[in-house]
C-alpha cells in the first residue's frame, strides 16, 4: 500500500524532520554543558578470585555512555588492597591502577570478591574503607563483595542484596544484617548488587541519573539489554529441579516453598505447611508432583541440602554446625542425605573446591 502527500503536508513533514534533527544534534551538547565539569569517578576494589563478569558489566555501560555523549562523564579505576595484580575467577589477570591506600576522589567504591575473600591486613584496610565513607564516598558491593564489606562492619544497618547461592552462608555469618533477594538494594549510603546482570542494570541507572534516560536507553540498545531492573525486583532463583525458576511455580506450591525456606533451621511438617496455606496435605502432594516432579517432602529436603552445600562451599563452619543450621540434630544424617543428593561427601566437596580457592592470588569459583 502506498500514498501521496499533498504539497503543503510534505513541507510540514520536512520541517518536522529538520526540527527533530536539530534537537538530536544539540542533545549531547546540552548534556555536555551541564555535566562535563562534574565527572563521576568510580572505584572497583577487586580481590583475588573476584567474578570478572561483574566488573565488565559495570564498566562497559559507562564506557559506552562516554562514547555516546562524546566526553568523559564517567571515569573509573581498578584498585587492589596493595596495588598489585589480581587474578579473577576466570584466571584473567588484572593490573590494579592503585592501592586502596591511594584511593581519593571517588564518588562510589564497589567491592568485588569471592565470598571467602579477606583483606591481607584487615585492620588497616577496613579502616581505610571507613575513612572513605566518612569523607563522602558511597560504598557498595557486587556479588560476593558483600562479604568483606560486611566483615568490615559497613553493612550492619543496610538492607543488603545477596546472591541467592550465597544467601545461607551470608545469613549464617551475618545474622544481624537484613539480607534481601532483590537484585539491587540502595539503602542510604550503601549500594549492593546480587550479580553481573544486576551490575549492568545498576550501571544503566547511574547513566540515567547523570545523563538522562535517553542516553541510558541507547546504551542498553548497544548491548541488546532488553530489560532494565531496579530496586524491588527479585532475583530469578532456580527450582530444585532447575528446569524453571521459583516465580514460575503455581501460587500454592510457591507459598509452600516460601514456608519451607523460612524453616530451614527449624523444619516444619508438610501437613502443617498445608494447613497454613489452606489446602490438604494430599492436595499439596499432587500439586508439588505436577509442578516439580517431586513430593513436597523430597523437595523440602533438597532445599535444606542446597542450603547445607552453600555453607560447605562458602563458609568455614564445621559439619556439625552446618547440620544444625539446616535442621539436623547431628552431622550423620545430614552427611548421608548430602551424599545421596550430590553424590559426594560434604568434606570431599569442600576439599574439591578448595583446590580453586584463594591461595596467594589464585582464583576461586564465584557466583555470576
Amino acid at each position: 500500500m502506498s500514498f501521496l502527500l499533498r504539497p503543503e503536508a510534505l513541507v510540514q513533514f520536512w520541517q518536522t524532520v529538520a526540527q527533530l534533527a536539530i534537537k538530536v544534534q544539540l542533545f549531547p551538547v546540552s548534556i555536555k554543558k551541564m555535566t562535563e565539569n562534574k565527572k563521576t569517578k568510580i572505584g572497583f576494589l577487586v580481590f583475588p578470585g573476584f567474578p570478572m563478569a561483574c566488573l565488565t558489566s559495570m564498566i562497559e555501560p559507562l564506557r559506552a555512555a562516554n562514547e555516546i555523549v562524546g566526553f568523559t562523564a564517567f571515569d573509573w579505576a581498578i584498585l587492589s588492597e596493595q596495588g598489585s595484580t589480581v587474578t579473577s575467577s576466570a584466571r584473567v589477570v588484572f593490573q590494579a591502577d592503585a592501592a586502596l591506600s591511594e584511593a581519593e576522589g571517588f564518588a562510589q567504591l564497589f567491592l568485588l570478591s569471592a565470598p571467602t575473600s579477606e583483606f591481607t591486613d584487615p585492620t588497616l584496610s577496613r579502616g581505610r574503607l571507613r575513612r572513605l565513607d566518612r569523607h563522602g564516598t558511597l560504598l557498595g558491593a557486587v556479588s560476593g563483595g558483600v562479604f568483606p564489606l560486611a566483615r568490615a562492619g559497613l553493612l550492619d544497618s543496610a538492607k543488603t542484596s545477596v546472591h541467592w547461592c550465597y544467601a545461607a552462608a551470608f545469613a549464617q555469618e551475618f545474622p544481624q544484617i537484613a539480607g534481601t533477594n532483590e537484585v539491587i538494594s540502595i539503602d542510604g549510603r550503601r549500594i549492593t548488587v546480587s550479580g553481573a546482570a544486576a551490575a549492568f542494570d545498576l550501571a544503566l541507572h547511574l547513566v540515567s541519573d547523570k545523563l538522562g534516560q535517553g542516553v541510558a536507553t541507547e546504551v542498553a540498545c548497544w548491548f541488546q539489554h532488553a530489560i532494565v531492573r531496579g530496586q524491588g525486583v527479585d532475583q530469578k532463583v532456580p527450582t530444585v529441579r532447575a528446569e524453571s525458576t521459583d516465580d514460575m511455580l503455581p501460587q500454592i506450591v510457591r507459598e509452600a516453598v516460601d514456608i519451607f525456606a523460612s524453616h530451614i533451621e527449624d523444619p516444619i511438617k508438610v501437613a502443617d505447611a498445608a494447613d497454613i496455606i489452606g489446602v490438604s496435605a494430599r492436595q499439596l502432594e499432587r500439586m508439588f508432583r505436577k509442578a516439580t516432579g517431586r513430593s513436597p517432602l523430597h523437595y523440602y529436603r533438597a532445599m535444606r541440602m542446597n542450603a547445607a552445600r552453600q555453607l560447605v562451599l562458602y563458609s568455614n563452619e564445621n559439619m556439625t554446625d552446618i547440620a544444625l543450621a539446616v535442621g539436623y540434630a547431628s552431622a550423620t544424617p545430614m552427611i548421608q542425605n548430602y551424599k545421596e543428593i550430590f553424590g559426594i561427601h560434604p568434606a570431599a566437596d569442600r576439599d574439591k573446591i578448595n583446590l580453586f580457592r584463594v591461595r596467594k592470588n589464585a582464583a576461586v569459583p564465584t557466583a555470576h
